[in-house]
């Protein structure tokens, strides 16, 4: 458990996608320094359940339902926030994730093959749907939150979920590829766009960890690394996946000025060493 960074107690942290995995990892590793958590997530009792462990370790936390696609349910998810705690000093962007909908079967296409689906398959509205859940709900949820973040004492901070898929494009899922450059690049434009009201923006590009939204993708039924996960393994010099508690050190590095005042704009991978390795 971290127990560092203890002057962070009693800020304010607000998580869209915080019922998921990698969410419900970056809300503990806040909730252990004294942050107070708000869960926003479509799905309630994922929501309510990553509040109970938050509660557990003897946080303050709660469940505000939230569609980060819905500019509505953002804004209103936000004043629930600033309605309870006054303020919001930390606002994490975890939404998002792949769905086969925007998912080709193979990773390169033949024409003979009767493979399928093929990137000529993917519709536009597949590919869309990836597209905002990773790009556009983090754009709409910065909107709602660093307006009232501005010119909070300490600044307020801005984190985005960026992946390997980013710098790297993952075969099979050019969509959520997509997306997550885009994240990257927008990571850069909000920062510049608010450095002068103190509000510092960047993101954390994990590597291969292990979620419910790839697991089918990496283990078989039988419990065994696929193919897929393997060659992951090989081309990650450190040799095994990421577990959620290792975004804990980077997270609470960006989101404390004592230690990252002067940071914005940037990505910071978490990846084992995977974007280093050129594969030789």
């Amino acid at each position: 458990m971290v127990t560092g960074h203890r002057h962070l107690a009693g800020r304010v942290a607000a998580i869209t996608g915080g019922s998921g995995i990698l969410g419900r990892a970056m809300g503990q590793t806040l909730a252990a320094v004294g942050v107070k958590v708000a869960i926003l997530s479509r799905t309630r009792d994922r929501g309510e359940e990553a509040v109970q462990t938050l509660a557990g370790m003897g946080a303050e936390a709660y469940y505000v339902p939230c569609d980060t696609l819905d500019a509505a349910s953002v804004q209103a998810a936000r004043e629930a926030v600033f309605t309870r705690w006054g303020r919001c000093d930390i606002l994490i962007n975890a939404a998002g994730g792949n769905h086969p909908q925007a998912t080709t079967a193979d990773e390169a296409w033949v024409p003979e093959s009767n493979v399928h689906p093929t990137f000529f398959d993917l519709t536009p509205e597949g590919f869309r749907a990836i597209v905002d859940a990773n790009l556009l709900g983090a754009v709409i949820a910065s909107q709602a939150f660093a307006v009232r973040m501005a010119g909070q004492d300490p600044p307020g901070v801005i984190v985005n979920l960026s992946s390997m898929s980013a710098p790297r494009p993952m075969t099979r899922v050019p969509a959520y590829s997509a997306a997550k450059a885009g994240l990257e690049n927008f990571t850069k434009w909000l920062a510049v766009y608010l450095a002068h009201t103190g509000i510092r923006v960047n993101a954390l590009a994990p590597g291969f960890f292990l979620t419910a939204q790839n697991r089918a993708l990496l283990l078989n039924a039988d419990g065994q690394w696929t193919p897929r996960a393997q060659r992951i393994l090989d081309h990650t010099p450190m040799g095994r996946l990421g577990q959620p508690e290792d975004l804990a050190g980077t997270l609470l590095w960006l989101v404390d000025e004592a230690y990252s005042g002067f940071v914005t704009g940037v990505t910071i991978p978490v990846d084992g060493g995977f974007l280093a390795y050129a594969g030789v």
